[in-house]
């Protein structure tokens, strides 16, 4: 199976960084999105970013790369949260996961297991209900790609708490490992429920 990762936005879309420009979307999400590749790749998983270069690419276009892969394959896009414009500093805090409101029970497990690792590595967990652990919502690329496919917002860029965390090393590789983790866990029970 491959793994398909998304990185959210580019270095031209307008806002997407914390109030005081520390933390840009399209740079963070790229950096974890590599340290996730690698990590994959280390542990024998095919992956593979879709956007390499730092420049926006439309959402039909990558929709399109996703599917030409076919349904035997997962697509993780992954975000950085934010509450307000960007301009000011926000409440707002926490982990997310979000599927597409047509969302295969693929779609689902995946995001299951996902915020299954947040939670078991103590990290706020945002969610529709204490039940459910992913939100659903109209995402153009969970609602238009072939396979299971999740939208990751990794906290807030204009909560200052969380923006220290996500900078951090510690926040880094937490991001990381939650990504890590939810993907191998979601094979194993992909290849158990076969």
């Amino acid at each position: 199976m491959k793994i398909l990762i998304d990185n959210g936005h580019g270095k031209e879309t307008p806002g997407k960084c914390s109030p005081d420009g520390r933390l840009k979307e399209y740079a963070y999400t790229r950096e974890i999105a590599d340290r996730l590749v690698t990590g994959l790749q280390n542990e024998g998983i095919d992956a593979q970013r879709i956007v390499p270069g730092e420049n926006d690419v439309a959402l039909f276009e990558r929709v399109r790369r996703v599917n030409a892969f076919g349904k035997d394959a997962i697509l993780v896009s992954i975000h950085c949260n934010a509450m307000g414009s960007g301009a000011e500093w926000m409440s707002a805090s926490g982990w997310s996961v979000f599927v597409g409101v047509n969302a295969s029970m693929n779609s689902k497990r995946l995001a299951r297991q996902l915020a299954q690792v947040a939670l078991n590595r103590k990290v706020k967990v945002r969610r529709p209900s204490p039940q459910k652990l992913y939100w659903t919502a109209n995402f153009y690329i969970c609602q238009q790609t072939n396979c299971p496919a999740v939208l990751v917002e990794n906290f807030f860029q204009d909560n200052k708490e969380d923006v220290e965390f996500l900078l951090s090393e510690e926040g880094k590789q937490c991001v990381t490992n939650i990504l890590l983790e939810g993907i191998t866990n979601y094979l194993k029970e992909y290849i158990a429920v076969r």
